[in-house]
Order: structure tokens, then sequence, then C-alpha cells
């Protein structure tokens, strides 16, 4: 049976968990449109080419992420097809806090056995809006919480591990270099793993603005892949917003 999302759940969650930003947001454009029509110019001028502008930009990013997160086929994951991930054996489901793609990944390999690791640390990733996707959604049924330095399974052991927008909360190089490493080393030699991003680029940028740099730039995670013993088989443009890495082993990480 097909996992149905509902309408608009994308860009609804996207505000219920930045909603401090948006209140702001709002409050801070209200201010200034009031500010246009109290004062005379100069100041009313530049009060409402702010304005405009705050206000472009906030609603360009929620209608980019309504795009992405509800109408692009995000969720459908028939871009899978073309990253050669076995539809059978062992696969890993790896989340930061958030997951909603476990049962939409076990629906579309039903002959896989999935485990899912949650490797979310409060003290390490601090990004508030997990925190508060963590209040409105629970885990998967049968989450393990790990370490980003030390997997729970033994060596060669996963034939694909996914990481669906999770991998850039590790904000810290050598952690995240680290546990690409540890990726390495449980992946089987003709393994698959699967990195869904947004990229700190000019895409992200015209959409989101200042919030792009949150992501991280093409050139960090190829740096992350490389100092980990991984090589790039396919890029994958989901969106114009949205790039897959498609890895496999590229030798034993040092």
């Amino acid at each position: 049976m097909e996992i149905k999302r509902k309408p608009l759940q994308g860009v609804s969650n996207i505000i219920r968990f930045n909603l401090p930003y948006y209140l702001f947001a709002t409050i801070a454009v209200i201010t200034l449109f009031i500010i246009a029509v109290v004062f005379s110019i100069p100041v009313s001028n530049i009060a409402s080419i702010i304005a405009w502008l705050a206000l472009f930009t906030t609603v360009a990013s929620l209608v980019v992420s309504i795009y992405v997160y509800d109408l692009s086929g995000l969720y459908k994951l028939s871009w899978l097809d073309d990253t050669d991930v076995k539809s059978s054996g062992s696969m890993v489901n790896i989340n930061a806090g958030f997951d909603e793609f476990s049962g939409l990944l076990q629906h579309k390999y039903p002959a896989a056995q999935l485990a899912v690791w949650d490797f979310y640390n409060p003290e390490k990733h601090t990004e508030p809006s997990i925190q508060r996707a963590r209040k409105y959604y629970g885990q998967y049924n049968g989450t393990l919480t790990v370490s980003t330095s030390s997997l729970p399974t033994s060596n060669a052991s996963a034939n694909a591990v996914f990481l669906m927008m999770a991998a850039h909360e590790i904000r810290d190089d050598d952690e995240r270099i680290l546990f690409f490493k540890e990726l390495n080393r449980i992946l089987v030699e003709d393994g698959r793993i699967i990195v869904t991003e947004h990229l700190r680029d000019t895409a992200n940028f015209l959409a989101y603005n200042i919030g792009f740099m949150h992501f991280l730039s093409r050139s960090s995670w190829c740096n992350t892949f490389k100092e980990a013993g991984l090589i790039i088989l396919n890029e994958i443009k989901i969106t114009p917003f949205i790039t897959t890495f498609v890895l496999t082993k590229n030798g034993i990480a040092s």
C-alpha cells in the first residue's frame, strides 16, 4: 500500500518547525509597513523597500519549499531507481532526529532488512527546528540511537545506507569525516551510500537567502567523501535545489 502524504505537508512542517522565525518575519514586515505609512520621505521609502524585500524573500522560500517538498516527487523515491541500490539485503536509514523516509524506504524495498538509526545528540546538534520536529513526530518503530563515531554493526554488513537531509546536521568537519569513515567500514564492497542534501549554492541562495548557509557546499561534501575513502558514482539533481550523491568504496579509509 502506497504511503500518502498530506497536502502541503512539507511546507507546513517547515513553518511549524521554524515558527519563531516566521513570526518574527511577519512582525518585522508589518512594523516596516507601518513605519512607511507614518514617517515621511526618505524614511518611508527605505522602510517600504526593506519591507517588500523581506516579504518577497520569505514568500519565495515558502514557494520553493512547496515545490521541493510537496510537488517535486522527492518522497515518491522514483529517483532511487537511478542509484543501483539492490532491492534486497541489509539497509540502514540514518536520520538526525527527524525521520520522514524510513516508512517510504521499507515500502519501496519490501524484501530488504531495514535498520533505522538516529544520531541526534542535543549537545552537538543544536538546531532548534530539530528539537521542535521531535516534539511533533515520534521515531520510526525500532529506531536505534547511535553515535556518529561508532556505528553498531560489523564491517561490510550493509548493502545500502541512506542519509536523507540528515548528514549536514553534523556541523563539525572532523566529526562528519569520522562518521563517513564509519559508513565506509560497514558498507559491503559493492554497496551504495545515498546522501541527499540541499547545497550551499546559487539556487539555494536565491531560494532561501541567508538560510542557505545552513547547508554545505559541494566542495565540502566532496572533501568529506574523499577523506572517508569514498567516491561519487553518480549525482542526481532531484530538483535544482536538491542533490543526491551516490557513493561507494574507494579503498579503505585511513
